[in-house]
């Protein structure tokens, strides 16, 4: 009766309420409640802290759940026993475990075990050499705490255990530090997430040994039986499970959801998959892995599972499974001075056989030092893996609270370490452009050279109306031609899924959409394709995947490699089925804002209103009307230039329309005029008078000059070319007539022309380009990366220009 009387009452599930007398903190589901709502706020606040410092979420989810435990808040008894009750862990540890499962399943539908294979000798080497010194060092290591801090422990499974405590390098942290530092598709990082794929299945098999040999049966035969089962296990699931996942694949054509069925049967797997492993004896966190790099990553099937499981997963259950780490270290449990010793020793030693490891296989594979010591930091970063290994060990009781403690303290160090250290001795942001060059601008001396153009797009809704406008800038055939980078701007968010998006696009160097013609980017690359071959126009389509506060470094840093003379942005805006223009992301206008200021070539604003409809309109079919509205300065004869470039399309009618302080008001301005703005209509006169002496024998181009004296008779003008296909105008109009405008608009990088001809009291169905020239470098510019995120087709481009 004592005995029974010690053991805490199992909790209820619900309470009857507060009225009732009940306290919800007594019971499961409320309380589970309470202690999920505080890890979530707790570690988006770490997360949001740690930001300015550029390291990963998950050392925030680990400090998070190391403040609630009895380290720092868990020292308080009663908050401990209110929030985390010792009757309540079973329940915790159990969501928490069910989230990691899940959680692995995600991780192994990131990995491509194609890719692995492809793996170069180089990775290969260089993730050998990140693994075997390390876990040397590792088995050195366990020897000295075996002796002093872990006493009593299994030799055999303490000395894996620390092997491969030592020598994990975190695939999914070291995806997301490397996006962060825009460093995923250069050459350091093509080789780090190699090699950290081939450590990381390395890992995984290592761990797999370990948990086997850690098992409570004395004789040696258990754990061959559990090594035996386990490998049955994995050729079970090859030949079985892979060809149900490849007839659901199969079945789901892409543009359709996939079946609910398909996916209760995915996840019904995994969860079958979870306990045939842990029934084994190796872990149930092992089947879900496995089951996730069996599904086909081809396809949108892949897709689907990703977003029906990420978001509940990684925002809410899985943070569950930090805390629940958490509770289970305690840093007073290092004390004194021999603790604290071997704290320093394991962060030197894993440090030191890591990165030495590193370096030194990566300098016998002929890598320069630098990208060699920053692959070395690279490798060296902890994370969630370490976590799993660290608590597995603990539950088996391989590892006790004060080598546990010193093991997450260290997993911490090494990680919060690395984005400092690349970024200290790995500096591709620093540097310039190499290679200068003239043709900044459309506005040229010799306007048969090659113009290219740098055309970016949110989605694929952007893409017949951006494929048109490319059409209409052909030009004749006497010109050396066009060329046209189509960049993707996608955002690399916060979630997991977005690091497997860009290993799809990378699939080291080569992108996915050329292989098939399944996903949304394969549709828009398709299309681009398509115009290609119809057209002489050369095109390359690329993407940029990053931050949305980094994405205007990708976009200014790859126009000027690749030597574009303009820019084009699509409007934050999109148009809605009345006409009316809505907000698609405020975010967007950010970056347009930002592409303004730094960009070193001419910047167009494209609002999107249909220009030729949904769809490509073929070059013999092309019947546009475009007008450009001429007040004067740099940017309107950079918008002039444009349209006259478009005017030699066969297919295309040019209207200039030049705006001149009306004869009533002229004569009072006169004497306002500065020499500057002489000079500025003197360069308008010159300019204007060179397209007119061009194009003097087209019956398409028709020019016209208009006096105005206020904003409300310039409205009264342009409503009468409403009719037209596009609105060429620069963004900053410099001349008298340009003085008299008066607009009030929430959007400034329009500028106030552009802003008149998206107000909502202006109707009209063209499109709009509004045109910033460049006119050289300015004091307030920084210097633009040279390596950014982006991703392009593999065809030959020539850099000339």
């Amino acid at each position: 009766m004592a005995a029974e009387s010690a053991c805490p009452a199992p909790m209820k599930a619900t309470s009857n309420g507060v009225f009732q007398g009940d306290n919800p903190l007594d019971y499961a589901l409320p309380l589970a409640i309470l202690q999920i709502c505080l890890v979530v706020l707790l570690t988006r606040l770490l997360a949001f802290v740690l930001r300015p410092l550029r390291q990963p979420r998950v050392i925030a989810e680990i400090v998070g759940g190391i403040l609630l435990g009895p380290s720092a808040l868990g020292r308080n008894k009663d908050f401990l026993k209110a929030v985390f009750p010792s009757r309540s862990l079973t329940v915790l540890d159990t969501l928490a475990n069910l989230g990691l499962l899940f959680f692995l399943f995600l991780v192994g539908l990131e990995m491509d075990p194609k890719s692995i294979r492809r793996a170069g000798k180089k990775a290969l080497s260089i993730a050998l050499g990140g693994i075997s010194l390390p876990f040397a060092l590792g088995i050195g290591t366990s020897f000295a705490l075996r002796a002093t801090v872990s006493k009593g422990v299994d030799q055999a499974p303490f000395l894996i255990f620390m092997g491969v405590a030592f020598s994990i390098t975190a695939f999914p942290v070291l995806a997301r530090i490397l996006a962060e530092l825009k460093l995923l598709t250069t050459d350091v990082g093509r080789m780090a997430m190699s090699a950290a794929a081939v450590n990381d299945v390395a890992a995984w098999i290592l761990l797999a040994l370990a948990v086997a040999l850690s098992g409570s049966g004395r004789s040696p035969l258990v754990s061959l039986w559990v090594l035996l089962c386990g490998c049955g296990f994995l050729m079970g699931c090859v030949f079985i499970v892979t060809p149900i996942f490849k007839w659901m694949e199969k079945r789901c054509p892409d543009g359709e959801p996939v079946k609910e069925l398909y996916v209760c049967v995915t996840l019904s797997i995994v969860l079958l998959s979870g306990f045939v492993t842990d029934s084994i004896g190796i872990h149930a966190l092992f089947g879900a892995f496995i089951t996730g790099v069996l599904v086909p990553k081809e396809g949108p099937f892949a897709g689907a599972l990703v977003e029906k499981v990420e978001d509940l997963v990684s925002g809410l259950f899985l943070p569950l499974y930090f805390v629940s780490s958490g509770l289970k270290t305690n840093i007073t449990t290092i004390q004194g001075l021999q603790s604290w010793g071997f704290l320093v020793l394991v962060i030197v030693t894993a440090c030191f056989g890591k990165i030495v490891g590193t370096v030194a296989m990566s300098l016998a594979c002929r890598i320069p030092f630098k990208e060699a010591l920053a692959l070395g930091f690279l490798m060296n970063t902890k994370g969630l893996v370490e976590l799993i290994v660290l608590n597995i060990g603990k539950d088996r009781k391989v590892l006790n609270d004060q080598t546990f403690a010193i093991m997450v303290l260290m997993a911490v160090f090494t990680t919060f370490i690395t984005t400092p250290l690349v970024m200290a001795v790995y500096k591709p942001n620093q540097k310039t452009s190499k290679v200068a060059y003239k043709h900044r601008t459309i506005k040229r001396k010799d306007p048969n050279l090659e113009l290219r153009i740098f055309a970016c797009f949110h989605t694929a809704s952007n893409v017949p109306t951006m494929i048109n406008l490319i059409e209409a800038s052909r030009g004749t055939e006497k010109k050396e031609g066009l060329c046209v980078y189509a960049m993707h701007l996608m955002e690399l968010s916060e979630r997991s899924s977005a690091i497997l998006m860009v290993h799809k696009a990378r699939k080291n160097g080569v992108p996915f959409w050329n292989k098939g013609k399944r996903s949304d980017c394969d549709q828009v690359v398709v299309a681009f394709e398509a115009f290609r071959q119809l057209s002489r126009v050369f095109i390359r389509p690329m993407t940029a995947i990053s931050a949305m506060h980094g994405m205007h470094e990708d976009i200014c840093s790859s126009a000027e490699r690749k030597r574009a003379a303009m820019i084009i942005l699509p409007f934050h805006k999109h148009q809605r089925f009345d006409g009316v223009l809505e907000t698609t992301r405020s975010e967007f206008r950010w970056v347009n804002k930002r592409v303004l200021e730094h960009a070193s070539c001419s910047v167009g604003i494209l609002v999107d209103r249909g220009l030729g409809g949904s769809t490509h309109v073929a070059a013999s079919n092309v019947s546009s009307v475009i007008t450009v509205l001429f007040f004067g300065g740099n940017d309107d004869q950079e918008a002039l230039a444009y349209g006259a470039r478009m005017a030699e399309h066969p297919g295309i009618s040019l209207n200039v329309v030049r705006f001149l302080p009306s004869s009533e008001i002229s004569g009072e301005i006169e004497a306002d005029t500065n020499d500057a703005e002489s000079t500025g209509e003197s360069a308008d006169e010159i300019f204007l008078a060179e397209v007119k002496q061009k194009f003097k024998n087209l019956e398409a181009f028709k020019y016209e000059e208009r006096g105005i004296k206020n904003t409300s008779e310039t409205v009264d003008v342009l409503g009468e070319f409403n009719k037209c296909h596009l609105f060429l105008v620069g963004r900053m109009p410099v001349s008298r007539a340009a003085a008299m405008l008066k607009v009030k608009s929430d959007c400034p990088e329009l500028g106030p022309v552009g802003s008149l001809l998206i107000s909502p009291d202006f109707s009209t169905s063209a499109s709009v380009l509004v045109v910033q020239q460049y006119v050289g470098p300015t004091p307030s510019s920084p210097l633009i990366p040279d390596k950014v995120a982006v991703i392009e087709s593999p065809e030959h481009d020539t850099e000339s220009g």
